[in-house]
């Protein structure tokens, strides 16, 4: 498994309650864009469309392949997530009853060399919870130091 790339702020931002792994539809020239590392997932977000029972990823920013051929992609067109029906109905029934959201995570190629999305149910953090995360980190880092110096 090799990581594209990671949305590291969304750990300081939400609380991750729930991690999923979803295929994506892609179009011409976007799986070498994403391979080459030319895309970003940091305003990313998903939706489920009630009707059709269907996720969707939205604001990912895919850039053009200089290489590619003539056909042109919009960058930030709403993609489509493949997760089973069963996975979409339980998101959809944990997103209306607690007011979660569901955001991507990383991005990144499988076993069988195929792009995969892994999408998490999220819980936003306050901003005095975001303080206390804070804190911890520096106090875990001041621990880590004095353990190094002490040895």
């Amino acid at each position: 498994m090799k990581i594209l790339q990671k949305n590291k702020k969304l750990y300081f931002d939400y609380e991750v309650l729930e991690d999923f792994e979803a295929g994506i539809v892609l179009k011409g020239d976007e799986v070498k864009s994403i391979r080459r590392g030319a895309f970003s997932i940091k305003e990313a977000y998903c939706k489920i469309d009630k009707e059709r029972l269907e996720i969707f990823l939205y604001d990912m920013t895919i850039d053009k392949n200089p290489y590619g051929t003539h056909t042109t992609i919009e960058p930030r067109r709403k993609r489509k997530l493949l997760l089973h029906k069963n996975q979409i109905k339980r998101l959809l029934r944990k997103i209306e009853e607690k007011g979660l959201t569901l955001k991507p995570v990383e991005v990144y190629l499988n076993d069988r060399n195929l792009v995969k999305i892994k999408i998490s149910l999220c819980k936003g953090k306050k901003m005095y919870d975001k303080k206390e995360s804070i804190k911890r980190k520096d106090y875990e880092r001041e621990v880590s130091r004095d353990l190094k110096n002490y040895r």
